[in-house]
């Protein structure tokens, strides 16, 4: 691999860049964001210490009718359920009003959270790394840099054996139709294409968010399940409701991948 391919996604120093602005946004969504940031403001008032976004909207690769909006919002306290409860709502309403978005994501916590010596070598890097400011202070000050080694992978995706639980009951728990099926095929899809270029990250020796790009540098290392990512990375973007696919990730390219992680970073440090 050639010099500029290993140092994709790093300045000078080695270390992951910020990924996104809100200067990327495309136009088209730009009306989504204004509000959302105006609604979290009357939502949360002078509770919200910060709000960010993250995902294609502020890198500039989102597509109108097909791209979610992500957003990752930061009380100055820990948030009830009834505040989680708040988000999910605040996101549906946008999802009805906004046609140029497909689903709103919102994750939620606490400052106190975020900052803590667990989470630095994971939330923590994917405020300072994967989010956009959007509203208030920047957490990223508080953090330091990182780079894209063996403990940012284990730390940020050495938990699959255990997510691999949650899906099952997720799956099984799913009304037997493809509208219900498919958000679980991109989520599951997205996750696995991540997972699997972590798991080569620090040998790559960069970083990205393109999941085609995910799954190529993850061939190159394991070119036996090349094509099973090549294929998650597409259902990523265009996912569908095939419970097979599912099926597959739960029962073969989960477990494996999950074992394989185990061997070469650990298993992620469990949190309090």
């Amino acid at each position: 691999m050639s010099d500029n391919v290993l140092s994709k996604g790093l300045d000078p120093q080695g270390y992951i860049e910020r990924e996104g602005s809100l200067g990327r946004v495309p136009h088209a969504f730009r009306p989504v964001v204004a509000a959302a940031r105006d609604r979290l403001l009357d939502l949360f008032g002078a509770r919200l210490h910060s709000a960010y976004l993250y995902g294609s909207v502020p890198r500039g690769t989102a597509r109108v009718g097909r791209s979610d909006l992500d957003l990752l919002v930061a009380l100055r306290e820990e948030p009830a359920d009834a505040d989680h409860d708040a988000v999910r709502a605040l996101g549906e309403a946008l999802d009805k009003e906004f046609p140029q978005i497909d689903g709103v994501g919102t994750l939620l916590y606490g400052r106190a959270r975020l900052l803590s010596a667990a989470e630095t070598y994971d939330l923590g890097w994917f405020v300072a790394c994967m989010c956009t400011p959007l509203l208030g202070e920047d957490l990223a000050e508080y953090l330091p840099r990182y780079r894209p080694d063996s403990l940012l992978a284990r730390e940020t995706n050495g938990d699959l054996a255990e997510l691999l639980l949650r899906w099952r009951r997720r799956i099984a728990d799913a009304d037997d139709t493809d509208a219900a099926r498919r958000p679980l095929v991109r989520f599951m899809s997205r996750h696995l294409v991540r997972t699997g270029f972590t798991l080569v990250m620090p040998r790559w020796g960069g970083w990205t968010s393109d999941l085609t790009e995910m799954a190529e540098a993850f061939a190159a290392y394991y070119p036996e399940r090349a094509e099973q990512m090549r294929a998650a990375a597409l259902l990523g973007h265009e996912p569908t409701g095939d419970p097979a696919v599912l099926r597959s990730y739960v029962d073969d390219l989960g477990p494996w991948l999950a074992d394989e992680y185990a061997r070469v970073h650990g298993v992620k440090t469990p949190r309090p």
